[in-house]
């Protein structure tokens, strides 16, 4: 193996830059020429490489979003597009690259090795909904939940100001899991998330409960889901119950963004390095996570096709500490 590429695909994620910064030097450490595919599968389409030294990297570490830049690439999910994408790793002279990016990365990785025989790939999990099969947490959602926790603890101030109670919705996709651990963090009296059914009733009575016992603020933290502003039409039927004065406030991208934390800028450098020392073990088509604080491979298929679940310890003791 003498040249390897990278690329970020998807949502961008704080600490991806970490990781870039971590592979390149790890693979200038191995005497590997490294390649930046810019614009994620956009990019790589279109065979658009640049070389990554250790200059390109210098001074990245505590930067968000990605220095490479990704897209969200329609034509990848078309087999003419994947093609043509095999013939531009062949073009670059590429001998393995590295995946940075969330489900939606991995399936399009899978279904290029499936179409046709090209160098191996090798995922690295990096997104904000944590929502990646295969490692108990994504490069970017350490930094995503202390955005939302700030935000609770922000809105906090003026809810109990003014008496009022307040709906925030997270990001987190499909998945709950920024929603929990925020809302856990933040002190939120309700939470909802998609790993649950939505009970108006059941939240409008807990919210009540808490009222009676000398509350007279809340906050409910609500996952986008699949339809992100649901929070509104859940805070309009609560409101209604309660006859009490509601607000919502939506994070959206504010979550994204921002300089890494520590823990984003660790993982991000850990799987940086463990991404380059799997291709030159001769791992293909798997994703390197960290799984109870040991790093792991995992075949790509299964890092979308399998539903990685909520800690179910979280999700128990989230009512009690609410109340």
């Amino acid at each position: 193996m003498k040249r390897i590429g990278i690329l970020t695909s998807g949502g961008d994620a704080p600490g991806m830059n970490a990781c870039i910064r971590a592979a390149v030097r790890t693979g200038l450490a191995n005497d590997l020429a490294v390649v930046g595919i810019r614009r994620g599968y956009t990019g790589l389409i279109a065979g658009d490489g640049v070389p990554l030294d250790r200059r390109a990297i210098r001074n990245t570490i505590h930067m968000g979003g990605t220095i490479l830049e990704t897209s969200r690439s329609p034509d990848f999910y078309t087999r003419e597009g994947r093609l043509k994408a095999a013939e531009a790793i062949e073009r670059l002279g590429l001998d393995g690259i590295i995946l940075i990016g969330g489900e939606g990365t991995f399936h399009g990785a899978s279904l290029l090795a499936a179409d046709a025989d090209t160098a191996p790939l090798v995922g690295v999990p990096g997104s904000i909904d944590n929502d990646v099969y295969g490692t108990d947490y994504c490069i970017g959602f350490d930094t995503a939940a202390n955005c939302a926790v700030e935000a609770i603890d922000r809105i906090r101030d003026t809810a109990r100001s003014h008496e009022r109670l307040f709906f925030i919705e997270v990001m987190g996709r499909t998945a709950g899991f920024l929603a929990l651990e925020s809302g856990i963090a933040g002190g939120a009296e309700e939470l909802v998330i998609p790993e649950e059914e939505v009970s108006i009733a059941r939240i409008s009575e807990r919210i009540r409960a808490g009222f009676i016992t000398g509350k007279k603020s809340a906050i409910v933290v609500v996952a986008e889901g699949k339809t992100p502003g649901v929070s509104f039409e859940i805070a309009r039927e609560v409101g209604e119950r309660l006859n009490f004065d509601s607000r919502v406030v939506v994070l959206g991208h504010l979550q994204r963004g921002g300089p890494p934390t520590l823990r984003d800028r660790v993982l991000g450098s850990l799987l940086g390095v463990a991404s380059v020392e799997a291709l030159l073990e001769g791992q293909r088509e798997c994703m390197v996570g960290e799984v109870g604080g040991n790093l792991r491979c995992t075949p790509l298929e299964e890092t979308w096709q399998k539903k990685k679940p909520l800690n179910e310890d979280l999700v128990r003791i989230f009512p009690f500490l609410s109340e």
